[in-house]
């Protein structure tokens, strides 16, 4: 038994390790640190390419000079400004938004609309900041104790639906379709673990189990450390690297949060 300092006894949980009362506690940081790494990168990115970078889009969009130097300052700052905003916990709604709609910008600017794998990863990204979004909704209602929620038909369960939806597109990039034991096995986990994740059932375990998977993949496939910094496919497996990272990240915030209302494991409880 506890004493609180109101006096109050309440009954301290047993059954719950210290280790994961610290985890719990510490998770999410991890998860949304993880989640704008790319954004970061990208940022810094636009800093130290600042020339390629507008050049690039004045070739591409014939935009002239002025246009092609305002996208990538707006990137730049865009960018930066939601990551820190996130990190510090200040406007994470207005955060999220301007990330959306630089996510959304890219996409059209670096003509990734038209590529299948580039463009499931980016709605990736965006199932992250989903995530993130519904994440920073509970923390602004949970001030508001003694409100009546919206219940079953809260915003905030369908973002999280969302969200999972969106990250499994992530995996699906990573399926191969060879006739050897190894990729048929691990199109099969894989599979069933994506599915696992998006109905909502067995979540966190499915989550954490991809975490790993995905982590190891983007390790080993997406080094960029061991290619020179001179060669394009340093900067093409570093934006590779942290765009998995993000999608970590937002996998691990199903982890530290659970998959919300819409979900089998949800609807277990009331069974």
């Amino acid at each position: 038994m506890n004493v609180v300092p109101s006096g109050v006894f309440e009954i301290a949980p047993k059954d719950e390790p210290d280790l994961w009362r610290v985890t719990k506690q510490y998770l999410p940081h991890v998860a949304r640190l993880c989640l704008i790494s790319t954004f970061l990168e990208d940022g810094i990115r636009m800093w130290f390419q600042w020339n390629e970078q507008r050049d690039y889009i004045e070739a591409t969009w014939s935009c002239g000079y002025f246009l092609a130097a305002c996208f990538v300052l707006l990137n730049l700052l865009g960018q930066l400004g939601g990551c820190v905003l996130i990190l510090s916990r200040n406007f994470v709604q207005y955060a999220c938004f301007a990330l959306f709609g630089i996510l959304s910008l890219q996409t059209i600017a670096y003509s990734i609309l038209w590529d299948l794998k580039f463009l499931m990863r980016n709605l990736a990204l965006g199932g992250g900041l989903l995530l993130l979004l519904a994440e920073s909704r509970g923390e602004g209602k949970s001030m508001f104790a003694g409100v009546p929620s919206m219940g079953e038909h809260s915003p905030k369960q369908y973002m999280q639906l969302g969200g999972r939806v969106l990250l499994v597109l992530m995996f699906m990039t990573l399926l191969h379709f060879d006739p050897s034991f190894i990729s048929i096995l691990q199109n099969l986990v894989g599979t069933a673990l994506i599915v696992l994740v998006a109905i909502g059932f067995k979540t966190k375990l499915a989550a954490l189990t991809l975490v790993l998977w995905l982590f190891a993949v983007n390790v080993y496939f997406n080094a960029f450390w061991m290619v020179p910094a001179y060669k394009p496919m340093h900067d093409f497996l570093k934006y590779d690297f942290f765009q998995t990272m993000s999608v970590i990240g937002g996998l691990l915030l199903i982890v530290a949060l659970g998959p919300g209302g819409v979900s089998m494991d949800e609807k277990k409880k009331l069974w």
